[in-house]
This record gives structure tokens, C-alpha cells and sequence, in this order.
């Protein structure tokens, strides 16, 4: 798939495209049912996703990277991650506040977020990624369009949704060389996550494709084989370290290990 077909959208898709802007501008959510056995592979889905994402008229801050472990692909009858383009205000600094109004049906999950120092290429080596990014503790808000979407939500339906993004809020960015002296290190990640003080579940880095920077290498050959390209400044969260709980009226907070940091948001 190229940038042409990228922008070679059918008339269903581009009426698909319109109806996920439309759910995303007023907060209406669509019905599944609805769009059963719409998509029959995964370049219609990221068509339409690359259509939505231009109509927003916002600049691509980065990317959210789904399906990064064995148990969320099963769930999603899926044998590879998924990507969603994620506009620029939609990346946030710990600490976020959200009211109920800005989301339609939220959950957290705990990750790490790498940002781009420069252009990032898919001859990268894990070593060569580490050196071209900095990385933060986050808190991604998946939010979809689509009502009663957890886990139900089919894989072309989350794709052609910008993954099912909301939100990511982050941490204190630092370059990943520093904080790490070698890629196998980011393994040892671990993260707790809590709800107005209570402890819900603890994460582990490995849970992402093994190691998080293996799911940014994913991103980057994915996007150019579609002849697009992950650019200085953006920003990828990379994957969930735990299954997703939901977002719910409270404070919340993720802390790790690795002198990482925490991550604070509250909702009401």
C-alpha cells in the first residue's frame, strides 16, 4: 500500500470515514451492528483511518500502537499489532484532568512513550532507536467511537477508529540512551497502576511485543510500507504493560520502577 492508495478511498469507506469524524466531533457513538462485515482486510480499515485522520485538519503528534501482547491479539482475532495516528492535543502532560465530556468510553493502560529526536527509519536497530528517541512513563486513554467496544470491537473496526485513540497523557521525557545502557535493559520495566489510592494491577514491559522498542520498530517499518514515516517530534505509545481497566470519576496514577517516574490523571 502507498500514499495513493492511501487517499483512493471507495464511497463506503469515505461514508465510514465521515460517520467516525462526525461520532468524534459530537460524542455520539455508532453501533457495531451497523458496520458488520464492512471491512474485509486491513488496508480499507487504515484507508479509512487515514481519511478520518485528515479530518480532523490536525497535525499528527504521533501514534498509538494496539495489540502489542499475545492476549489482547487473541481477544481481537488478531496475529500482529495495529496502529492509530493520534493529533497533537491529544498527547498531554502529566499531570491531566479530563471531565466525563471529553470521553465516550474510556479505559487506562500503562505504557512507555518514546519521542522521535529525528526522522526514524526501518533499517533502525533497537540500539539506533534508543539513541534517536526519549521516554516517558504514560497513561494511554483508548476511547472509541463505536458503543460497548471492549473487547468486542472487531480488528478492522479499531483500525479504521485511529485505533481506538483518545488520549495519552505522559511523564518526564528523558533520552532512552541515559535511562538505558542497552535495549535488553527496558525489559526490566515494571509499572502499578491505582484509583484514588487503591491498588488495582501491576504491568510488565515484556507484556509489548517482549520489549517496547521492538513494538517502535513495528510502527516504523509499518508506516513505510505504507510510504509514510514516523518524523522528528512525534510521539508513539508504544503498548499496554496490562490488560486495560476502566476509566472511571477518580484520581489515577501509574508509578515504575527503572527511576522512570509516575503518571497522574484525574477524571470527574
Amino acid at each position: 500500500m502507498n500514499t495513493l492508495k492511501m487517499n483512493d478511498l471507495t464511497e463506503n469507506e469515505m461514508a465510514v470515514a465521515d460517520n467516525l469524524f462526525h461520532a468524534y466531533q459530537n460524542h455520539q457513538p455508532l453501533q457495531q451492528n451497523d458496520y458488520q462485515g464492512f471491512f474485509h482486510d486491513e488496508d480499507s480499515a487504515y484507508r479509512v483511518q487515514y481519511q478520518l485522520t485528515q479530518q480532523k485538519e490536525e497535525k499528527v503528534g504521533g501514534y498509538k500502537i494496539s495489540l502489542t501482547s499475545e492476549e489482547t491479539q487473541k481477544m481481537f482475532d488478531s496475529d500482529s499489532p495495529l496502529y492509530g495516528a493520534q493529533v497533537t492535543s491529544h498527547f498531554l502532560q502529566s499531570p491531566a484532568h479530563f471531565t466525563t465530556n471529553q470521553l465516550m468510553d474510556p479505559l487506562a493502560e500503562v505504557e512507555l512513550m518514546f519521542t522521535a529526536q529525528e526522522d526514524l527509519s526501518s533499517t533502525d536497530s533497537l540500539a539506533d532507536l534508543m539513541k534517536k528517541t526519549t521516554v516517558a512513563p504514560a497513561v494511554e486513554v483508548p476511547d472509541s467511537r463505536f458503543s460497548d467496544w471492549f473487547p468486542s470491537l472487531s480488528k478492522y473496526l479499531v483500525v479504521a477508529d485511529a485505533a481506538v485513540g483518545g488520549y495519552v497523557v505522559y511523564g518526564q521525557e528523558t533520552a532512552t540512551n541515559k535511562m538505558f545502557t542497552n535495549p535488553d535493559e527496558l525489559t526490566n520495566v515494571k509499572c502499578q497502576l491505582f484509583h484514588d489510592g487503591q491498588h488495582l494491577k501491576d504491568g510488565a514491559a515484556t507484556e509489548v511485543l517482549g520489549n517496547p522498542l521492538n513494538s517502535l520498530q513495528w510502527l516504523v517499518q509499518k508506516l513505510e510500507s505504507q510510504n509514510l514515516k514516523l518524523t522528528a517530534g512525534q510521539r508513539v505509545s508504544s503498548g499496554t504493560f496490562l490488560l486495560p481497566e476502566k476509566l472511571t470519576a477518580g484520581e489515577w496514577e501509574a508509578t515504575f520502577n527503572c527511576d522512570l517516574g509516575a503518571v497522574k490523571l484525574t477524571v470527574d
